[in-house]
This record gives C-alpha cells, sequence and structure tokens, in this order.
C-alpha cells in the first residue's frame, strides 16, 4: 500500500540521532545517510515501504502537520514500551505512554510522541500478549 514515508525535519543531526536510535529499537535498517542534501532512509526485510527524514525540498522551514501523524509497527509490548523509552531519552516528547488502547480493539498497545521537531508518531504491536 505505501511506497514511502517522509518526515521532514529542521536539525539533520539532531533528528538523525532521534531516529536512528528509534529505528534500531524497531528492527529496521539503515538505507542511506545523505548529510550533503541532508537525508536518510531506513527500510524493514521487504524494499518498501521506505521511512524518510530530511530537509523539506523547498528549503523553507519545517512545520509539523495538526493531525498528521505515522505509526510504526512494533512486534511486542515490550518493543513498543522500549521504542516510547527511547525517543524520549533522544529529544522526544511524551503524547500518551504505552498502554492498551481498547477503543480501537482488544489488543491495540500504542505509544504516542513527538520527535524534537514536533512531528507526532506512534509505535503499536497487534498482537495479543501471550
Amino acid at each position: 500500500m505505501l511506497s514511502h514515508i517522509f518526515i521532514g525535519i529542521g536539525d539533520f543531526e539532531r533528528a538523525f540521532a532521534f531516529y536512528s536510535a528509534l529505528m534500531n529499537c524497531l528492527g529496521l535498517k539503515p538505507r542511506f545517510c545523505d548529510w550533503s542534501r541532508p537525508w536518510a532512509g531506513w527500510q524493514g526485510e521487504e524494499v518498501r515501504p521506505l521511512f524518510l527524514i530530511g530537509r523539506p525540498f523547498d528549503q523553507e522551514a519545517h512545520h509539523p502537520g495538526n493531525g498528521q501523524m505515522v505509526a510504526l509497527l512494533a512486534q511486542s509490548r515490550a518493543q513498543v514500551d522500549s521504542a516510547y523509552a527511547i525517543a524520549l531519552a533522544n529529544g522526544g516528547t511524551s503524547e500518551g505512554a504505552p498502554g492498551l488502547r481498547p477503543e480501537y480493539h482488544e489488543n491495540y498497545y500504542g505509544a504516542y510522541f513527538r520527535d524534537p521537531d514536533g512531528n507526532k508518531l506512534c509505535v503499536v504491536c497487534h498482537a495479543a500478549e501471550s
């Protein structure tokens, strides 16, 4: 369904440190990093979707969108917990601690946070914990 997701950032060095730690926790591997542009990308075992960060193409200042969020899939609730802790330790801010959210479905276990540039992210596990 998705080819790629691009997240606009303002401070590439700060964003790269934040996303490198988060993507490593989720098992996504670096695909490239180009400091001259600047932008970077990660991917899972499949080629797509690709997750990208970089300065906006028009070279204008980045502004996070209201109502926009990217949700990243975790394989376990423990991975959600770890990703949330890593996000906060690397300059992210909480938008909702890890926990069950039965209003979505009975096994929805997610955490919400913003990256250092204010982009809203979620890490979620849909599996029942065994």
